[in-house]
């Protein structure tokens, strides 16, 4: 069995704005490779999961995320680092249009996405970490009963000082993904 961390994308590796549409508007933060190079070399998977509602909402195509996401794999290659599989939910259970439109198994806080990978990479769930800067990530993580991390980045500034976050035991918060590696790998 494998181990992976698990990353939320916007506002944990790439700055937060807003609805990501297009991929020249992609902003990787200059320490994120570093970080993900940094797990590698430690022998962890590094997956990304992400809720993408946008594309419910009408806001992007998969095919626009699909470049987005072969952007930032490029990027962070570029740096040193792999990104082993990139897991996303084009769902929203409120907004948006068919066949997006809907309640699903993979929308964080759900656990679908990590299942999907567990699967794929055999992975043993007690030697994982989810990191991201939202509540819903850090609840994924509960939810799978694994490892999670808070980085400041994005929303995880105001969701350090939230009051939901104490139940749901975050192992780490940190500044952000390169503090977060350093402390996953000491």
């Amino acid at each position: 069995m494998h181990k992976a961390v698990f990353l939320d994308k916007d506002g944990t590796i790439n700055k937060d704005v807003g609805y990501l549409d297009h991929h020249t508007k992609l902003k990787v933060f200059p320490y994120s490779a570093k970080a993900i190079k940094m797990l590698n070399a430690a022998g962890y998977k590094v997956i990304v999961v992400s809720n993408q509602s946008g594309i419910a909402r009408g806001f992007l195509t998969e095919g626009a995320l699909q470049a987005i996401d072969k952007k930032l794999s490029k990027e962070i290659l570029s740096g040193g680092g792999i990104i082993d599989a990139i897991y996303y939910c084009p769902h929203h259970p409120e907004h948006g249009i068919h066949p997006y439109k809907r309640n699903c198994e993979c929308r964080k806080p759900a656990t679908g996405m990590l299942k999907q990978a567990q699967k794929r990479f055999d992975l043993d769930l007690s030697q994982c970490y989810m990191i991201g800067d939202k509540l819903s990530d850090i609840e994924m993580g509960f939810n799978a009963g694994i490892k999670s991390i808070l980085v400041k980045t994005g929303y995880g500034a105001e969701v350090a000082n939230n009051p939901a976050l104490a139940k749901l035991k975050p192992s780490f918060v940190g500044e952000n993904l390169l503090t977060a590696a350093e402390w996953i790998t000491k």
